[in-house]
């Protein structure tokens, strides 16, 4: 069974910088894209970010110019560079991938098991 593996969350000051990454427990066949979704205590989850394979990265517009993803291909890797955080921006962050694993051949979405944000005032 494909693993999502995260880390990188804690607690920050307001205007603070935190990094997420995100692996692929195992080899996998094809992903695209990667990316990382939140969830807020009461709110729905919802995407913050998402890279394909050849770079392609889309943004939330609440996170914009402060937020970069980044990935690497050859070790299933995806990370979240946070910069200029912002209270709103306290949620449980998920890694999500779409990908076919080497012993399957159909794709189906995985998510981590999430990681805590929190952002002081």
């Amino acid at each position: 069974q494909v693993q999502l593996v995260e880390s990188g969350g804690g607690l920050v000051q307001a205007g603070g910088s935190l990094r997420l990454s995100c692996a692929a427990s195992r080899s996998i066949a094809s992903i695209n894209p990667m990316g990382w979704y939140r969830q807020a205590p009461g709110k729905q989850r919802e995407l913050v970010a998402t890279i394909t394979s050849g770079g392609d990265a889309n943004y939330a517009d609440s996170v914009k110019g402060r937020f970069t993803i980044s990935r690497d291909n050859f070790k299933n890797t995806v990370s979240l560079q946070m910069n200029s955080l912002k209270p709103e921006d306290t949620a449980v962050y998920y890694c999500y991938a779409y990908m076919r694993p080497w012993s399957s051949s159909t794709w189906e979405s995985y998510w981590g098991q999430g990681t805590q944000v929190t952002v002081s005032s």
